[in-house]
Parts: C-alpha cells; sequence; structure tokens
C-alpha cells in the first residue's frame, strides 16, 4: 500500500513537471532570448505570460474532458500538442513566433495541471490527499531546483533553443509515463454521467460556492506572488545584481527548495490543526516576512543577500498554503473533480498572467518592483483567508464524504 502511494505520487509529480519544466528551464534564458530576437524585456515577459494564459484557458476544457473521458485521454492529447509545440519554440525565428508556439504549448500544459489533481481526488480526501499532494508536489519540486540550473548549463554549452529540444524530450518520456506507469482512476460508469451540460452546470455550480471561490483565489494570489518571482528574478539577479545564469539558477533553486520543502509539513499540521488553520498560518507568516522586505527595499536598502533569506522564509510559509488551498477547494467536490481542478487552476494562471502584467508596467531595472508586486499578492490572498476561512471549522476536511 505504501509503495503505491509514493509510485502514484511520482507518476503525478513528474507529469505535473512537465509544464514548470518549460517556465523553470527557460527562466536563465530570458536575457539571452531578449538579446538575439532583439526584443525588449516587457515582449520576452509577453512569452511567459502567453503560456500562462494558454495553459489556464486549456484547463476549462481538459477538465470537463477527464470526468467524461477518463483521466489518461486528456494527458495524452495535452502532452502531444505541448511537444509539438515545443519544436516550434525551438525553431522560432523572431519573438512573435516565440510568443506563439509558448501559446500552444501553454494550451497543451494544462493537461498536467489539471488531471494530477482530479486523480488526487479519485484516490483521497482531507489529510490523506493533503499528504499525497504534498509528496506529489516534493516529486514536483524537480523542476523548480533542477531545471533552472539545467538550462542555465544548456545556454553554456548550447544556446536557449536546446532548452526547448530538452523539452521535447521530457514531453515524450510523459506520454511514455502515462501509457505505461498511470492507472485509470475514473471509472467507465462514473464517466457515463459526465457531458458538457454537466461540465457547464458545474462550473455555475462552482461559481456560486463561495467558499470554493475564495479558497481558490487564496492559492491563486499567493501563487502570483510566485509567478511574479518567475517573470522578474533573472532580470534583477542577472541584470541588476550581476549574479551568472549558473549562480542564478541556484539562488532560485534555494527558494524553490524552501518552498516544496515547507509543504511537506501540511500534512502532519492539518491533521492536528485542520487544513484551515494551516493556510491560515502559512498566509500570515508569508505577509509579515515579505511585506517587511519590500519596506526595507522602498527605504533604500539594496542587499542580494537580505533579500534572498528573506524570500527563502516568505515563500517556505507560501509551501504552507499552495497545497492545503487545493485540497480544500476539493474537497467537497469528489463527483466533479475534474471540472473543480480546471476552474481552479484556470482562475488561478489567469490571476498569475494579470499580476505579472501589472508589476511589469512598473519595471526599472531594481528588486522594488518585483517585490512590492510579491507584498500586494500576500497581503490580497490574506485578506481573502480573513473572509474565507473565519468562523469555518478547521476540520471541513474530516467532514467531507468520497
Amino acid at each position: 500500500m505504501k509503495s503505491s502511494f509514493f509510485r502514484t505520487a511520482l507518476v503525478l509529480g513528474l507529469l505535473s513537471a512537465i509544464g514548470p519544466f518549460a517556465i523553470d528551464m527557460y527562466l536563465p534564458a530570458l536575457p539571452a532570448i531578449a538579446l538575439d530576437l532583439k526584443a525588449d524585456t516587457r515582449l520576452v515577459q509577453t512569452s511567459l505570460m502567453a503560456f500562462f494564459v494558454a495553459t489556464a484557458i486549456s484547463q476549462l476544457a481538459y477538465g470537463p474532458a477527464a470526468d467524461m473521458y477518463g483521466r489518461k485521454a486528456p494527458l495524452y492529447a495535452g502532452i502531444g500538442l505541448f511537444a509539438i509545440a515545443s519544436i516550434g519554440c525551438a525553431l522560432a525565428s523572431n519573438i512573435e513566433t516565440l510568443v506563439a508556439f509558448r501559446f500552444l504549448q501553454g494550451l497543451g500544459a494544462g493537461a498536467g495541471v489539471v488531471v494530477p489533481r482530479a486523480i488526487v481526488r479519485d484516490l483521497h480526501t482531507g489529510p490523506d490527499a493533503a499528504r499525497l499532494m504534498s509528496t506529489l508536489m516534493l516529486v514536483f519540486s524537480v523542476s523548480p531546483i533542477l531545471a533552472p540550473l539545467a538550462g542555465s548549463l544548456l545556454i553554456e554549452f548550447s544556446n536557449w533553443r536546446g532548452i526547448f529540444w530538452a523539452v521535447t524530450v521530457a514531453a515524450a518520456a510523459g506520454l511514455a509515463l502515462t501509457a505505461t506507469a498511470l492507472p485509470e482512476t475514473r471509472p467507465p460508469a462514473l464517466r457515463l454521467q459526465s457531458n458538457v451540460r454537466g461540465a457547464l452546470a458545474g462550473y455555475a455550480q462552482l461559481m456560486r460556492d463561495r467558499h470554493f471561490l475564495g479558497v481558490t483565489f487564496i492559492g491563486a494570489f499567493g501563487m502570483s506572488s510566485f509567478f511574479i518571482y518567475l517573470a522578474n528574478s533573472s532580470f534583477v539577479l542577472i541584470g541588476h545584481y550581476s549574479l551568472s545564469t549558473r549562480m542564478y539558477s541556484l539562488a532560485f533553486s534555494a527558494n524553490a527548495l524552501a518552498f516544496i520543502g515547507a509543504a511537506q509539513l501540511t500534512s502532519a499540521m492539518s491533521r492536528r490543526m485542520g487544513l484551515s488553520r494551516v493556510i491560515g498560518i502559512g498566509i500570515t507568516g508569508c505577509l509579515i516576512v515579505v511585506t517587511s522586505l519590500f519596506l526595507i527595499s522602498l527605504a533604500g536598502v539594496d542587499s542580494l543577500l537580505l533579500m534572498a533569506a528573506m524570500l527563502f522564509v516568505g515563500f517556505g510559509f507560501l509551501g504552507l498554503v499552495v497545497p492545503t488551498t487545493a485540497v480544500l477547494a476539493m474537497e467537497l467536490h469528489g463527483r466533479i473533480a475534474g471540472t473543480a481542478s480546471a476552474l481552479m487552476g484556470t482562475l488561478q494562471l489567469v490571476t498569475g498572467a494579470v499580476m505579472i502584467a501589472i508589476v511589469s508596467r512598473f519595471v526599472d531595472g531594481t528588486a522594488v518592483p518585483m517585490l512590492g508586486g510579491i507584498a500586494l499578492c500576500a497581503l490580497i490572498a490574506a485578506v481573502i483567508a480573513f473572509g474565507t476561512l473565519r468562523g469555518r471549522s478547521s476540520h471541513v476536511a474530516a467532514s467531507a464524504k468520497h
């Protein structure tokens, strides 16, 4: 049983990591892409936003498809499209073509976001689901920890195009993994109960569910703070602080390690105090740390070491928030788990893309706009958490039924 649990987490984690792999390997290359394709910073960041928006939109289709046709079929379609688009990115001759293929790549990546979460809900609820989700994130962490370093090495020995060839190989491995190592967890009888009309009704039901929306947006703004770091960190750390691509990759990996490490505590903490309290502790800690960092930077203190240390702590607190909000949002929606996962993912990624766009308008080459955006997202998440979780039982999960 235990070996089966970790095997499932391993497979789901690797499939979930394929899309983020295309982001995290790509980050050290952003300045090089801007130089090679003669594009300014905002246009290069647009290629990142295009990926986010496309991933968000596609989830609205993958979720109901996963309920209607089973969990594996949408993975085949999505990962296959992702592989084809990755080849297009590798061959792009200008920034407009790159943005277009990044959009297609994002359309494929949505499957790897939606389906694994739906499978988690198929198998478990409550603290057990939090345990599987956090274990999945431990495997998933191979992307933000190792991918930037792999990307920087590829840039040194090849160029930024080599990153997309590597991503294509990862997608091919994902297809093989889906075919050989992933069981189907959506029984045919349940698929017969799912259809397009039911999916639309499910979306309507979820959009009226204030608790679902509240918990989803706590996670959305929490994740947006990390997305802002994704979009801006290479320009700040490489451009402003003059780090090499390899040193940048190590700095980025440290923050990802804090995030993933803290996520491993969520199962034990949720069993003792409930999912809601874990979310509250995480978002409060994150808010205090990143707001303090922003105010310090606004006062004129420009220290790379201080920023790295405080972001490490802040993103560590955020690691308590993301897996628990995903579990709590879907807890009572097992019948439409694919649809719920899709809407949650779409809202979160659209929120991230919007926040990246807002912060990009204030980019000035320093860390201040990036840190301000991170602090703003944490503040909004904390306000939503206060309104959504106040007065609720801290053991909502325990009352959920499969």
